[in-house]
């Protein structure tokens, strides 16, 4: 997980442009990771919650962030905004296809967090999808361009694909997942996709419960 710069900074802001004191930004600090904890194990996301979560008081927690929506908030804001650097730094890779496959477990990564926080706060920011839109075409494109990946695919298709790949439950039919099963899932996908050879797969297979 990125150290939570963005999110801190954006809490921090009173708009006098003092230097917040010390203590006030760990406790901060604090509260945007147990926050990201709790929305990357699927815990429970409250404000009473993620003060324990993060070793402080709830009076701590709402004089630091000010309400639970304003703190989920800015923890969307900044895993939306390390989806779209790891965007960037795909487009920067000189190999076109290792680019595109390091986004694409970045991205299901950060989506699955990404998901548990907007959930909660009814897709309060749906409007900022439109860079990370721009992000995977970028990426599809290029790795076609390049020959690396079918073509008879759209940008919108991989789309899908990609959170078709992430939807992983616990269970079903019987079968318990395994502990890795989306990267699994998607190494199916990018094999799928790409016009080489496929990449053996990590983790083990799905089993009946012992």
């Amino acid at each position: 997980m990125a150290a939570a710069v963005p999110a801190v900074r954006r809490l921090l802001d009173d708009g006098s442009g003092r230097r917040p004191r010390a203590d006030a930004r760990r406790n901060v600090e604090r509260l945007v990771a147990a926050a990201r904890r709790a929305a990357a194990e699927g815990g429970e996301i409250t404000a009473h919650e993620i003060a324990r979560r993060a070793g402080v008081g709830v009076g701590t927690f709402y004089r630091r962030v000010g309400s639970l929506e304003a703190l989920l908030e800015a923890v969307l804001g900044e895993v939306l905004e390390e989806i779209t650097a790891k965007g960037d730094e795909a487009m920067a890779d000189p190999d076109p296809w290792r680019g595109f496959t390091a986004f694409a477990f970045a991205y299901i990564r950060l989506r699955n967090e990404l998901c548990d926080v907007n959930q909660r706060l009814g897709d309060v920011l749906d409007h900022s999808r439109a860079a990370l839109r721009d992000r995977v075409r970028d990426l599809v494109e290029r790795a076609q361009r390049a020959g690396v990946m079918r073509t008879d695919t759209t940008w919108e298709d991989v789309a899908f694909l990609l959170v078709a790949a992430s939807s992983t439950g616990p269970h079903t039919l019987g079968l318990r997942a395994g502990a890795r099963q989306w990267e699994r899932n998607l190494q199916v996908v990018l094999d799928g996709l790409r016009c080489c050879d496929p990449v053996p797969l990590t983790g083990e297979p799905p089993a009946l419960p012992a």
